[in-house]
């Protein structure tokens, strides 16, 4: 409702703000709790710190160890590992807000952030949700009810079938009417969850049945809409801010184009090739999408962009803040969160939209533990190595994990988002370029170095960004890495080395008074003999030669010690970490280096480089003897995750390309389909238990199927 006239008055009851038409009292929030975990709870417990505001965190049993959770003044657990049973059980969180004594909830993204049902168990307990009315998030989530509202409001829609009717019949008809490509999405959707793309009829059913059922599953709510599938679009998004007294405005917009499994790698700010009309027409659409669902809080309006004519029509509405809201806040100087926090008080926004201006040009990399070059399958486990660089003024890093935590199964694999501001595009794409490089983890896979060669793309570079960017850029993108001559030289000089300082303080430490064995810093044990340092480069085999000359110099082969050449190098810490500075062929390079109990990894300027380990010869034997017999025939998990349904029987016959069994991993469902004719042997693994990358989930008969 808009204030007619305003004026301030001190009671001791607080400041309240007087209309003609109404007169409310500013709301108290002096404690906060936040109802998610990882980056977003650590992102939204720094601001909360800064205002003064006491803040809550709650975690699941996975969670018990993470950073939100050491960060917060107090933190409750809520429950198992599973979502359903924590993070999503909004009862139990609204019991911890009342135990702790909060006035207020944020719910951060996903979860249970556009839950309409939780917002109003919020207001009906007495609970402040830091988000837009239920009402607007009832419009703006089902997409068939937020298309209409936008077509009202003047706001460019694309066609499709919206209609309540979900008879799978029906469906299809109607995809027939709207003629393939069709995509397929959860009216309730949202990061990509409940998506899928049907090309032509004959994968349609398949496909709906899929989206239905991680719908179902991400949000409660199998319904879906169907929409014509535009391919190479670009997506731009628009962030907008609207507070109780009527007032609304956005701060510019985001490309978030590149995309891989229909969900955000890379953002940027401002969309690069954005005229200054297009920007301001894509932000007063965006401003009446807001006002014509009467607004509050955080949001963002998605339209899709035609790359050519850069005609743009609505996708949707996040009514919550947005995964990539630093690039924007970067872009305007502002803080989202201190914004959420102010308005959810009564308080009017902090800027006008004439007051908001744009400076400069921002890029946000998430950073996940996926493989890119197995079709960015997340994965999960223990980081085991993590060096990153100094945050500073024109950069952040956004994460809510530290070494030595793990990146669990059960949720989304984010490890951190690298966040950059330059002056212009140019200045802050080179600033990615650089900062990825000293971004380092080891012990899991990771997207960085794919990120590397995106953000070094020269399509990329030019700002040729749409939807389709990576599968019509593949083969750039995923070139056949191969090992050189200095980083092999490196990965074996530096397990030599790091051998010899573990041998050095392993006789420091039995050294006494009365030893008359003395170990002296230099000392090099056997150092007249040569080493073999044995090593693997994805299946490739490498040998190294390595000899002792004299103090940091030595003698390399890579030829079986038919040449060799003099190399220095010398290990040295900082800040924890090793690294190796060597001099090869005259030229001196330093590289981080992370040893495992079985890798070798170095960072140089190409990204990560890693060694697989010579094993022992034993451990060799009993893995031999352990993945022997019928290795092919099997289906296994192509990431860890659980077991959602098994769709066959021992005994069935199975075609090439039928499907077997469903995993969910990361909150996202992957269907694994049979390679092969052939007929089941043996089931593993039942619904419901958890399994580990590359473990065989069901084994085939010897022979196959008879034609």
């Amino acid at each position: 409702m808009p204030l007619w006239s305003i004026f301030l008055r001190n009671t001791n009851l607080g400041v309240q703000i007087t209309t003609r038409r109404w007169r409310s009292t500013l709301r108290k929030i002096d404690k906060l709790l936040i109802a998610n975990r990882g980056e977003i709870a650590c992102r939204v417990l720094r601001t909360a710190r800064r205002l003064g505001v006491k803040t809550v965190a709650v975690y699941s049993d996975a969670d018990k160890n993470s950073l939100h959770v050491s960060q917060a003044d107090e933190a409750y657990n809520i429950g198992p590992p599973q979502a359903s049973q924590s993070y999503l059980r909004a009862d139990k969180i609204i019991e911890v807000a009342h135990k702790s004594g909060c006035q207020a909830i944020h719910p951060g993204y996903g979860f249970l952030s556009e839950n309409v049902e939780f917002a109003e168990s919020c207001e009906k307990n007495n609970l402040i949700f830091m988000g837009p009315p239920a009402s607007a998030i009832r419009d703006m989530g089902i997409k068939s009810k937020s298309k209409e509202i936008m077509s009202k409001a003047g706001v460019p829609i694309i066609g499709g079938y919206h209609g309540e009717d979900q008879n799978r019949a029906k469906l299809k008809e109607e995809a027939l009417k709207i003629g393939f490509p069709v995509m397929i999405k959860a009216v309730r959707g949202g990061g990509g969850k409940g998506m899928r793309i049907a090309f032509t009829e004959s994968e349609f059913e398949e496909a709906l049945e899929s989206a239905k059922s991680e719908s179902q599953k991400a949000f409660g709510d199998s319904v879906v809409l169907l929409e014509k599938f535009v391919q190479e679009p670009r997506h731009v998004e628009v962030q907008v801010f609207a507070d109780m007294h009527g007032n609304a405005v956005h701060l510019f917009e985001r490309d978030c184009s590149v995309q891989r499994r229909h969900q955000k790698i890379i953002e940027e700010a401002p969309a690069p090739g954005i005229s200054e009309e297009l920007r301001a027409e894509l932000g007063a659409a965006a401003v009446r999408a807001a006002k014509a669902v009467g607004y509050v809080g955080a949001g963002t309006v998605e339209f899709i962009l035609d790359r050519k004519s850069h005609n743009f029509h609505f996708m949707e509405m996040n009514t919550r803040l947005q995964v990539e809201h630093p690039i924007t806040e970067m872009i305007t100087g502002t803080d989202l969160v201190e914004w959420q926090i102010k308005v959810a008080r009564g308080e009017k926004l902090p800027l006008t939209q004439e007051e908001i201006k744009l400076n400069g040009h921002a890029f946000e990399s998430r950073i996940y533990a996926e493989d890119p070059s197995g079709g960015f399958l997340p994965g999960a486990g223990v980081l085991f190595y993590l060096s990153s660089p100094q945050v500073r003024d024109d950069m952040r890093i956004e994460t809510g994990i530290r070494e030595g935590g793990e990146v669990s199964v059960h949720y989304d694999p984010m490890i951190a988002k690298l966040v950059v501001w330059g002056q212009n595009r140019s200045e802050s794409l080179l600033k990615m370029q650089s900062l990825l490089l000293h971004y380092n983890v080891a012990g899991l896979e990771t997207n960085i170095n794919f990120l590397l060669d995106l953000v070094r793309h020269p399509e990329f570079i030019s700002g040729n960004v749409h939807t389709n960017f990576i599968t019509e850029n593949n083969d750039s993108l995923f070139k056949n890495k191969t090992v050189t001559q200095t980083q092999l030289i490196q990965a074996a000089l530096s397990v030599v080395l790091e051998d010899e300082l573990l041998d050095i303080k392993n006789a420091m430490s039995r050294k006494d008074q009365f030893n008359p064995f003395v170990v002296e810093s230099g000392f090099r044990i056997n150092h007249n003999l040569v080493r073999d340092v044995k090593m693997k480069f994805k299946d490739e085999e490498k040998c190294v030669k390595i000899k002792f000359v004299d103090h940091n110099t030595y003698d390399i082969s890579l030829d079986e010690g038919k040449t060799w050449t003099k190399v220095q190098g010398e290990f040295y810490k900082q800040e924890n970490k090793f690294s190796l500075r060597s001099t090869i062929d005259g030229i001196t390079t330093s590289v981080n280096v992370f040893r495992g109990d079985d890798i070798i990894a170095i960072f140089d300027d190409s990204g990560k480089v890693e060694f697989n380990l010579e094993k022992p010869s034993f451990v060799t034997i009993q893995e031999d003897e352990s993945s022997s017999g019928g290795s092919l025939n099997r289906a296994v998990a192509p990431m860890p995750g659980v077991i959602d349904k098994v769709l066959v029987n021992s005994g069935d016959q199975v075609k090439k390309g039928d499907s077997l069994f469903v995993l969910i991993a990361m909150k996202m469902e992957h269907v694994v389909k049979a390679d092969r004719d052939a007929v089941i042997e043996n089931i593993y693994f039942k619904v419901g238990d958890n399994v580990q990358k590359d473990v065989t989930v069901i084994q085939f008969k010897e022979e196959n199927v008879a034609s």
